[in-house]
């Protein structure tokens, strides 16, 4: 017997602002006996109104939404309903939202690069009442305690600071900057490798770049990514 049927359903919220993303980690999810989808949002303000609606045992947050981003929503959900498991799921892993979230009050912080048996895991955890992070992202906490540095600020996530560089494209430049090939940023993020490739042309001409290795290296000058 499946170890699955014999543990409490999880209600499970997804936040992102990406259909499709939704869609394909639904579809995956949903193969699991003990994971019961029972609502979607497509910005934070949504995942507020369906956590207050549903009180679903974890919402799966995105970081960049538009209108109330993932840290402001998980802030409130936490403030309001601490009961609720708040997991971070996206491709940022940048110092600024990582820790803003943790201190709003997340349980978990995944990457989108993620294996499906690994988010599977994170969601059990934290539905469990115990925190899960990428190792990434772990790391990054025990060098924050250990160097007695400020904890970094957000930054501002409105398009004009990108230089006109939209939510996708700054989730696919993310992901080539940690060595995905096209193939692996399609599959990651529900799309074709043709897409991808649309996508990396239109960032190309934005930037002002001709390669892959230029566009994250103007990325990484300007702060928008790491490659850690």
């Amino acid at each position: 017997m499946d170890m699955a049927e014999n543990r409490k359903r999880i209600r499970l919220v997804l936040a992102d602002d990406h259909a499709m993303v939704r869609a394909g980690t639904r579809e995956l999810l949903e193969q699991q006996s003990d994971i019961e989808i029972v609502g979607e949002a497509s910005n934070g303000a949504e995942a507020v109104q369906l956590a207050q609606e549903l009180q679903p045992d974890v919402v799966v947050m995105d970081v960049r939404m538009p209108g109330m981003s993932g840290v402001e929503a998980t802030r409130r959900i936490k403030a309001d309903f601490p009961d609720i498991k708040v997991l971070v799921l996206t491709a940022h892993d940048d110092d600024e939202y990582v820790f803003a979230l943790l201190q709003a009050g997340a349980n978990g912080y995944m990457m989108k690069t993620a294996e499906i048996d690994e988010l599977v895991k994170a969601i059990r955890t934290v539905a469990a009442g115990q925190s899960m992070l990428a190792p990434t992202i772990a790391g990054k906490v025990v060098a924050q305690f250990t160097s007695g540095k400020p904890v970094p600020e957000p930054r501002p996530t409105a398009e004009h600071h990108y230089e006109g560089l939209t939510q996708r494209e700054l989730d696919i430049l993310t992901l080539v900057g940690q060595g995905l090939s096209n193939k692996q940023i399609g599959k990651k993020l529900f799309i074709s490798d043709r897409t991808v490739q649309a996508h990396l042309s239109n960032i190309f001409s934005k930037l002002g770049v001709s390669s892959r290795t230029e566009a994250v290296m103007y990325a990484v000058r300007k702060g928008w990514i790491t490659t850690g």
